[in-house]
């Protein structure tokens, strides 16, 4: 099955004077972009970062060594390039000194690319961020009738790529298990010296049973025998590894209102039911407030992403157990949003009309959820 990614035609129509920088989790699609992107160029170099050769030749700095390296290409595409040392200042001598060469990089976390290639490249780069596969690019080969039957699949397994196309279940499960195991944290394990990995996934699949509440970081630092400052570093790492989605509380100085705290989301549901490894069917479970949430929260934030809504995004309650699910502040407007699995229908905290006379309040449920991220 092919999934058409919605970021494919960005790719195609960026300036050649900038370095184009793909971000996103492992396994979600990114080198496969890059091979349909390449089908019909000629004179291009296809590397990986992770090769040692490659490495050693674009951590040089030296510019005669680069163009040799590059040689008569116009089009140098580097898979994995976080491996790479001072690959940022490299990209800067290649964007300023060698004529007529595109350059694209992958990456699979921001944390050690960002620091490489932030600076140098200030003004020199343009972002795009892949996900999970979206139901807004789902939607170019199947129904509406279709992505609805789908729904209670996706809330179990989640959308990468490989977990759409497989038929099995069982080979689902082993996918995604594999995933968490092997993938998620490598990077953070081999950038940021985190040696106490089994520290690392006791702290998600603590999360993974607190999707949609507001998280302690002394809480969890306690349940974990942790300090509150590497249970933040913890959580630093898997936000910019693309594992976790941080929200914070919205507020305009009402006291009520609390806002130190934050929620977290999975960027895919099929890595959150990995971790604690629950892959019952909806009908035996109790956390399907929780798989629909954290569902529509990454599904509406491809969304945004993919069609340039540009939004901050929070979630809203007060000390007094008043609370929306989620708020988008857009173009000077609030926009409120409460998420029902079963009911069609939520009336709007008293509070929240009052305090913000212009806001909009909307139920998304079964009934009207693909309008929402589509």
């Amino acid at each position: 099955m092919l999934i058409p990614r919605f970021q494919f035609q960005k790719l195609k129509s960026l300036s050649s004077k900038k370095v184009t920088i793909i971000y996103g989790p492992r396994r979600v699609g990114k080198t496969t972009l890059l091979k349909k992107f390449l089908e019909n160029k000629k004179n291009y170099l296809f590397v990986t970062g992770e090769d040692v050769f490659v490495s050693d030749f674009l951590s040089s700095q030296s510019i005669e060594k680069l163009k040799s390296f590059i040689g008569k290409k116009t089009l140098l595409v580097i898979d994995e390039a976080q491996y790479i040392p001072l690959i940022g200042k490299s990209l800067k001598l290649i964007i300023d000194h060698i004529e007529n060469v595109r350059v694209i990089v992958t990456g699979s976390s921001t944390f050690d690319l960002t620091k490489q290639i932030g600076e140098p490249l200030t003004g020199r780069q343009h972002i795009i961020q892949l996900f999970p596969i979206s139901q807004l690019e789902l939607n170019q080969i199947e129904t509406l009738a279709e992505a609805s039957a789908h729904l209670d699949e996706r809330l179990i397994y989640g959308s990468y790529p490989e977990t759409l196309t497989l038929k099995d279940n069982s080979l689902k499960q082993e996918y995604l298990h594999e995933l968490v195991s092997s993938y998620l944290i490598k990077d953070i394990l081999a950038f940021e010296g985190v040696q106490k990995s089994k520290k690392m996934i006791d702290l998600l699949i603590l999360l993974a049973f607190q999707v949609g509440k507001e998280v302690s970081h002394n809480e969890l630092g306690a349940q974990l025998s942790m300090s509150k400052n590497t249970v933040e570093r913890y959580l630093d790492l898997l936000e910019k590894a693309f594992v976790l989605v941080n929200i914070r509380g919205f507020s305009r100085n009402l006291r009520k209102e609390v806002t130190k705290t934050s929620r977290y989301y999975f960027y895919d549901n099929g890595v959150r039911n990995a971790l604690i490894n629950n892959f019952n069917p909806l009908v035996r479970r109790d956390d399907v407030g929780m798989l629909w949430e954290n569902y529509l929260v990454m599904e509406r934030i491809k969304k945004q992403h993919y069609l340039s809504i540009w939004s901050n995004n929070y979630f809203w309650r007060t000390y007094d157990q008043k609370e929306i699910d989620w708020v988008e502040e857009r173009e000077g407007q609030l926009h409120g949003y409460e998420f029902k699995w079963k009911k069609d229908k939520a009336q709007p905290p008293k509070l929240w009309l009052e305090t913000y006379e212009n806001a909009t309040f909307t139920c998304i449920s079964q009934s009207n959820y693909l309008e929402f991220i589509t």
